[in-house]
């Protein structure tokens, strides 16, 4: 496993990032897998040499931040991992239970550490943007998240660039702590932040952690034309079906598959490996609820694609709207 800067911070995080979203209660969503079937997960990414791993309060109602913690505590050792989570999401029917108001945000800060069982977090994220909130409120409260030690670092995730650039400006004026990473929406069926978000972060040294890097098991060849699909997840997903599916989009998996026959290797590694390739691209999060996507998304780090062969899986891509938050 190789490691690289998460943005311009010295914090070392591994090159796949394991997404903890797959783990949590069947109550939250149907391809949720409980504890007992996440635990090889983990072991076999530490094993591995993941050391980076990624929840959300949200994520199950807590339910993988509590599964999260415990599997990290029976298999890892604290000072060596980089635990990620996230604010915002609705967690009740509560008004103040979501957003990212201040009051919720230090309140969510505290539920999280208690639910991982550990006294901070090395990334603690905003889920989206609040656009019913202040930034200058959202980002001072994130400050003291940092100043009271329960957090080192702080990142966003899916907005519009002009959102993120007020949120780093403000930070920047006040003399608060900045994001120095961002998890945005990218893969190859998706490009539309190659426009203006990607070319941001680089040039002003933020990490990126893309999710989906996949399509939600689009890219991997496991759903059709109609939205069906094999799996669990392919079944019980509306979210996947508001993302993708256009036309286009299955022209660029028919050259993912090309490229996959004529090496020998499976159609996710391609679709990591070109995702990899990419400048600026600190660590995809990648979910899995089988053990082979976990070995696929690991061997992806050694396969090495050629100029033509990028060129060649991104020559079918066609614009899209605006996906993702």
């Amino acid at each position: 496993m190789k490691y690289v800067n998460l943005g311009t911070t010295g914090l070392k995080v591994s090159r796949i990032c394991l997404g903890m979203m797959t783990y949590g209660s069947k109550s939250w969503r149907e391809w949720v897998l409980p504890e007992v079937d996440a635990r090889p997960f983990v072991k076999r990414a530490l094993e591995a040499g993941i050391n980076f791993f990624d929840t959300a309060d949200v994520y199950s109602l807590g339910e993988s931040e509590i599964i999260t913690g415990r599997l990290l505590r029976e298999f890892g050792k604290r000072e060596n991992l980089v635990i990620a989570t996230k604010v915002n999401g609705a967690l009740s029917d509560d008004p103040n239970d979501r957003g990212l108001s201040r009051k919720h945000i230090l309140q969510s800060i505290d539920n999280s550490l208690k639910r991982l069982g550990t006294d901070y977090v090395d990334l603690y994220q905003i889920h989206r943007y609040d656009s019913n909130v202040p930034i200058e409120e959202t980002m001072e409260a994130l400050h003291d998240v940092v100043r009271a030690g329960k957090a080192l670092y702080i990142g966003a995730s899916s907005m519009a660039a002009w959102q993120f650039v007020q949120a780093q400006s403000v930070s920047q004026r006040h003399g608060w702590t900045q994001f120095v990473s961002m998890q945005n929406h990218y893969n190859l069926v998706y490009r539309e932040e190659e426009r203006e978000m990607i070319p941001y972060c680089r040039a002003t040294g933020v990490g990126l952690i893309p999710w989906s890097p996949l399509a939600r098991g689009f890219l991997a060849g496991n759903r059709a034309a109609n939205k069906t699909g094999d799996t669990v997840r392919s079944m019980s997903d509306p979210f996947a079906n508001q993302l993708y599916f256009a036309d286009g989009d299955f022209r660029v998996l028919d050259v993912v598959r090309k490229l996959a026959l004529a090496r020998g290797i499976s159609n996710a590694q391609i679709a990591l490996a070109w995702m990899l390739h990419k400048p600026g691209i600190t660590s995809p999060i990648v979910g899995a609820s089988k053990m082979y996507q976990l070995d696929e998304a690991l061997a992806a780090e050694d396969v090495t694609l050629s100029s033509s062969e990028i060129a060649e899986l991104e020559g079918p891509y066609v614009p899209h709207p605006v996906l993702g938050y």
